[in-house]
């Protein structure tokens, strides 16, 4: 009975430090871009706005560093915004929370390769974990429509 038990708790235990490693890569997607930096930004751009999506804001957050006295490589966060799925969320109370994850955002950024790359958060897992109208709503439409707009 011991080694059952101690086996169980090693076994909860080794399952919950191989999730803490892991799950932060499944959230958020990489993927490198066939185009420079400013060529990025502006075909997601083009590719957002086509899908009926809003772009609500392009924070270039190496040129905001820069004026702080800091350098760091090029890397933007571009926010966007589509009406309809918004409000869906926003409409229902046990939902609301995930305001603090609205506007979604796309990263666009230079690694020390010289290789541009994008990364978005995965909505269709974080719709999936939260359930509900999170789960229509992000693991449906917008994991869709975002993973769209980072096809290159």
């Amino acid at each position: 009975m011991k080694r059952f038990i101690a086996g169980t708790v090693f076994g909860i235990a080794l399952g919950l430090v191989g999730m803490a490693l892991v799950m932060p890569r499944l959230m958020v997607e990489e993927i490198e871009s066939p185009l420079g930096y400013e060529e990025t930004i502006a075909h997601l751009e083009k590719k957002v706005t086509d899908g009926g999506w809003k772009v609500s804001a392009l924070m270039r957050l190496d040129q905001s560093l820069a004026k702080e006295g800091k350098s760091v490589r090029p890397v933007a966060s571009m926010k966007i915004c589509q009406p309809d799925h918004a409000e869906q969320v926003l409409l229902d109370d046990d939902a609301r929370f995930l305001s603090v994850m609205m506007p979604c955002s796309i990263a666009v950024y230079e690694k020390a390769d010289g290789k541009t790359y994008v990364s978005t958060m995965n909505s269709g897992l974080m719709g999936r974990l939260f359930g509900g109208t999170a789960q229509k709503v992000m693991a449906g439409a917008v994991a869709k429509e975002t993973a769209g707009f980072v096809t290159f």
